[in-house]
């Protein structure tokens, strides 16, 4: 595991636009993996200013809630559209999301699985952190080893994430996300994170032990991760 820090939020998310950026250049078809969250957008800023090619790139990505109307601004699929397809000159419909509105969601889940291993897998997965220590939407307690499924949130999670929405109560209460063992199938990792408030989550995720009670210190069993922080965020790292 490779641990950058960067003196602030930008600085990282530009750090973090460059590891992108050199495996988009090494594989303009690259299959990448795309986050949503506040943590990623420095990153999006950065690669867009780079003005690279992402014509070929095709992405999956990490979760959607479910619940939400078609076409809702605060689903991470018009996240993914407005902050990364379109700032990125990527080709509509490059980006493919769990399907959230079939019929059988469990058969969504399997088919999401197959899409990703049909594209020849994620070349590179971007990911963020919660507070809680979740990757994607897997909440403490998600088996290290588990696939695409629906998952209820947290109320942490939803708390966290109210400040998209008009109140708390509109914040949905369950999502289908990938699951950690579909995240350590991506070639390669990394986590962008930053901010005072992800300083003890990071530390137990990168140096704690490897437990579903954080669901990312599954990180640690990824053979090629890299994690760019701030300052702040790189606090409590021994």
């Amino acid at each position: 595991m490779k641990v950058l820090t960067r003196e602030s939020r930008e600085a990282a998310g530009a750090a973090g636009a460059v590891v992108v950026r050199a495996c988009v250049q090494a594989n303009p078809d690259a299959v990448l993996g795309f986050a949503t969250g506040s943590s990623p957008l420095p990153l999006y800023d950065a690669l867009a200013d780079f003005g690279l090619d992402f014509s070929g790139v095709r992405g999956f990505a990490l979760d959607e809630y479910i619940g939400l109307p078609p076409g809702d601004p605060r689903s991470y699929g018009a996240v993914i559209d407005s902050e990364v397809v379109q700032r990125l000159g990527m080709r509509p419909g490059s980006v493919l999301l769990p399907d959230v509105a079939a019929g059988d969601l469990e058969a969504a889940a399997r088919e999401y699985e197959q899409a990703i291993r049909d594209a020849g897998g994620v070349d590179l997965q971007i990911l963020g952190i919660g507070h809680n220590g979740h990757l994607a939407f897997n909440e403490p307690g998600a088996a290290l080893d588990s696939r695409t499924r629906v998952e209820q949130l947290a109320e942490r999670t939803r708390r966290a994430n109210a400040r998209f929405f008009d109140s708390p109560d509109q914040v949905p209460t369950r999502c289908m996300t990938q699951g950690i063992g579909t995240i350590l199938d991506a070639r390669q990792l990394l986590l962008v994170a930053h901010g005072a408030d992800k300083a003890d989550i990071i530390a137990r995720a990168l140096q704690g032990p490897v437990t579903p009670d954080c669901p990312a210190s599954a990180l640690q069993l990824h053979p090629r991760v890299t994690v760019i922080l701030d300052q702040a965020a790189a606090a409590g790292l021994r």
